[in-house]
């Protein structure tokens, strides 16, 4: 005659096949909580619910981090608003709100090296991954050598299903590539497809006259232009530059540490 299970041990197996593993860590010590405490069945099952969530939605912020590739210093914790325009300023928090995602719109940064475009944009990407969305990070280059790569083997088109999964991908230092025609045209191929259906965050030190430099055709820059500006959010990056000033004061530290040790 086989062994009677505890019935403890049955629920758990349960409740684990059903993949609710908030429910077999907290199900004992809630339900001891819920005697003392006169909960009814239904307050009960609400508690246990609220962990399941609570749990499921902390494992998809993280998995979505994980799979962001965002740089891990770039947040707007990190980033020093006083040096942005005022006018920035006063968007970030509506753009981190995720209404531009919603509506398929794209956030070009533009301005010169060092100006915290990067910066600026990893950090709206982060909180947007707060609140659910898919976010991928990825420098210019890099996308480009991703997509031609594809359709060398004849799978652009798998590829692009693969980036269609994200509903932001931040594009940056798209003025840094240096196209032949196979590869701009696969770049523009990609922004073509997100097209009124995905957002593109992107990063520029090039403005959009500058951009036959990118597509190298004047038609085809025009177009791939009149796509992504159509629906877009443009952040304009003044002043000086962040690395130079901190060059800067790394030398004045360091000076005034050489001229101390002579003393």
């Amino acid at each position: 005659m086989s062994a009677r299970r505890d019935p403890r041990e049955t629920l758990d197996m349960r409740l684990r096949a059903l993949k609710l593993p908030a429910f077999v860590a907290h199900h004992a010590e809630l339900a001891q909580k819920a005697e003392k405490q006169g909960w009814s069945f239904r307050q009960y099952l609400e508690h246990l619910t609220e962990l399941e969530f609570a749990e499921r939605r902390a494992r998809k912020i993280a998995r979505l981090h994980r799979q962001s590739e965002l740089p891990p210093d770039k947040t707007l914790g990190t980033l020093d608003h006083g040096r942005l325009p005022a006018k920035v300023r006063r968007q970030i928090p509506t753009l981190c709100e995720g209404g531009f995602v919603e509506r398929a719109e794209n956030i070009l940064a533009f301005g010169l090296p060092g100006r915290g475009k990067t910066h600026l944009l990893c950090g709206i990407g982060r909180e947007l991954i707060e609140r659910g969305y898919a976010v991928r990070f990825t420098p210019a280059y890099r996308l480009v050598q991703r997509l031609l790569a594809a359709k060398r083997a004849l799978e652009l088109e798998k590829e692009l299903r693969r980036l269609d999964a994200y509903d932001a991908v931040l594009i940056d230092d798209i003025g840094y590539v240096q196209q032949d025609r196979e590869e701009m045209e696969v770049l523009f191929t990609f922004l073509s497809e997100r097209y009124e259906r995905r957002s593109v965050m992107i990063t520029s030190n090039l403005v959009f006259s500058q951009w036959d430099r990118i597509f190298k055709d004047a038609m085809t820059t025009a177009c791939a232009i009149d796509r992504i500006v159509h629906h877009s959010i443009i952040l304009e990056l003044t002043g000086d530059s962040y690395r130079s000033d901190a060059a800067k004061k790394a030398n004045r530290a360091a000076a005034a540490a050489a001229a101390e040790a002579a003393t």
